[in-house]
C-alpha cells in the first residue's frame, strides 16, 4: 500500500554510471582534457576516480602545484569535450522503468547527483525522466564532493526524510562510502565499470547489474528501509 507523499521514503540515485552509461565517455574526455594542459594521464587512472568532484579528481591525479596551475583549464574542456557527447549518451537499461516502478510503489525518487549544473542539465535530458523524480540535487548545493556525505545528507533534507528512510543507489565506492556516512544504507550497481568485490568492500548493502536488474529485485531494496 502506498504511504502518504509527506511520509513517503525515498530512493536516492546517482547519474553518472548508475542512470547514464557515461563513465568510460568521461575517462576519455578527462584524458583529452589533461592531453590540452600537457599532461598525458591514463584513461585507467582516470575511471577509478570518476565519480568525485572535478577538482578533486585533477587534484589527485596532477597534484597540487598542476592543479592550481591548469586545474581550471582542464575541467572546462573536460565540460566541453564531454556535452560534445551528449548525442551519443543513452540511459542504462531499465531506468525508465525502475523509477516507474518506485513511483507505484508510493515511494519518491531523487537524482542524489554532485555533477556540475551544466552537465546535470545535460544527463536530465538525456535520461527524460523529470516527471517521475521528486527532488534533484548538484554540485551547487554542497562544499565537499563524494565520498563525504554532503551530498546524501542534502538529498535527505530536500525529501525531510531520517536516513533509515530512504536508500542510496550508487556505482562508486565513492557512492557506497558517501551513503554509509551519511547513515543510508546504500546499494551499488555495476554497471559503471566498478568491480563488486570493490562495491563489497566499500560496505554495499547489496550489489546488483543495472537499473533492470535493480527494478527486478525492487522488493529486496525496499526491506533495507525502516519500517
Amino acid at each position: 500500500m502506498a504511504e502518504s507523499a509527506a511520509d513517503a521514503p525515498a530512493i536516492l540515485l546517482d547519474l553518472d554510471g548508475t542512470l547514464v552509461d557515461s563513465n568510460f565517455h568521461h575517462a576519455v574526455t578527462w584524458h583529452r582534457a589533461f592531453l590540452d594542459v600537457g599532461q598525458d594521464v591514463p584513461c585507467w587512472r582516470i575511471h577509478g576516480l570518476v565519480g568525485r568532484a572535478g577538482s578533486e579528481l585533477v587534484r589527485i591525479l596532477l597534484g597540487d602545484e598542476l592543479a592550481d596551475a591548469c586545474g581550471d583549464e582542464a575541467k572546462d574542456a573536460h565540460s566541453r569535450y564531454f556535452g560534445e557527447l551528449e548525442p551519443v549518451l543513452r540511459p542504462l537499461p531499465g531506468t525508465r522503468d525502475l523509477l516507474e516502478a518506485i513511483a507505484e510503489r508510493g515511494w519518491r525518487t531523487v537524482l542524489a547527483s554532485s555533477a556540475s549544473e551544466e552537465t546535470l542539465a545535460l544527463l536530465r535530458r538525456v535520461l527524460d525522466v523529470d516527471d517521475l523524480v521528486s527532488e534533484i540535487t548538484s554540485s551547487v548545493d554542497v562544499d565537499r564532493g563524494k565520498p563525504d556525505p554532503d551530498i546524501v545528507s542534502t538529498a535527505l533534507d530536500r525529501v525531510g526524510l531520517e536516513p533509515g528512510r530512504a536508500v542510496f543507489v550508487g556505482d562508486a565506492v565513492w557512492d557506497v562510502e558517501a551513503g554509509r556516512r551519511a547513515g543510508v544504507p546504500t546499494v551499488g550497481v555495476l554497471c559503471g565499470g566498478v568491480a563488486r568485490e570493490a562495491l563489497e568492500r566499500a560496505g554495499a548493502a547489496g550489489i546488483y547489474a543495472d537499473p533492470a536488474d535493480l527494478h527486478a529485485h525492487l522488493a529486496d531494496v525496499g526491506r533495507l528501509l525502516r519500517a
